[in-house]
C-alpha cells in the first residue's frame, strides 16, 4: 500500500485539526470520530450521539505505539499483553488501565480505556497520516441503526459531519470488547 495521502484523507485531517467530528468506515459499521485530545471535539461528538460522557469511549489506532500515551500497560503481565497482541490488528477492542493523565472525557467514570488496533486499511492510513489514534463510536443517532454506507451517514447526519468515503469491512457485528486484565468478555463480536 502506498504511503501517499489522498485528497480525501487530507480533507478529513484538516477537519480533525479544526476540532470537528468526522465519520469514517470501520470493520463493520461507520464510526464517528475526533481528536481524542480535543475536549471540544469529544463533547461535540457526545452531543451529536446523545451519549453520556460517563460511558467512556473507544480509541482506534494504526499501531499499538499510538495508544501508549493513553494506557498504562505496565499494569498488564506479559501473558495479558500477548493475548491482546494475538488479536491485533483486528476487530477486538481491549479495556486497559488508563494513565492517570488520560482525560476523563475519554475514560468516562472508569480508570480504564477501551482501545483497538484496527486492520481496516483506510482507518490505518488515516491514523498514520494524522499521527495519533481517533475516538471511535458507531455512526448513528440515538435510536437509529449504525450506518454502513456513506449515504446512510449523510441521511442521518445531513451535512453535520464530514465523511471519509469508503467501504466498511465485511464484519456483521461491532468489535468484540474484552478486559485485558481478566479476559472477561464485555461485548461479543
Amino acid at each position: 500500500m502506498s504511503n501517499e495521502s489522498t485528497p480525501a484523507i487530507e480533507s478529513i485531517i484538516v477537519s480533525l485539526k479544526q476540532e470537528k467530528v468526522i465519520a469514517y468506515p470501520t470493520e463493520a459499521v461507520f464510526g464517528l470520530g475526533c481528536d481524542p485530545d480535543s475536549e471540544t471535539a469529544v463533547h461535540q461528538l457526545l452531543d451529536l450521539k446523545q451519549r453520556p460522557w460517563e460511558k467512556g469511549l473507544i480509541l482506534i489506532a494504526d499501531t499499538y505505539e499510538q495508544l501508549k500515551d493513553y494506557i498504562d500497560d505496565a499494569q498488564l503481565t506479559e501473558d495479558q499483553k500477548q493475548a491482546m497482541f494475538a488479536t491485533w490488528p483486528g476487530p477486538v477492542t481491549w479495556v486497559i488501565p488508563a494513565k492517570a493523565t488520560t482525560p476523563k472525557w475519554l475514560t468516562g467514570r472508569f480508570d480504564t480505556l477501551a482501545v483497538r488496533v484496527t486492520d481496516h486499511a483506510l482507518v490505518k492510513k488515516l491514523c498514520r497520516h494524522y499521527g495519533k489514534p481517533l475516538v471511535s463510536t458507531s455512526a448513528n443517532l440515538s435510536g437509529f441503526e449504525p450506518c454502513r454506507t456513506t449515504e446512510e451517514v449523510i441521511a442521518q447526519f445531513n451535512d453535520r459531519v464530514p465523511v471519509l468515503d469508503g467501504n466498511v469491512g465485511g464484519r456483521q457485528n461491532p468489535s468484540e470488547i474484552r478486559d485485558a486484565k481478566t479476559g472477561e468478555l464485555y461485548r461479543k463480536g
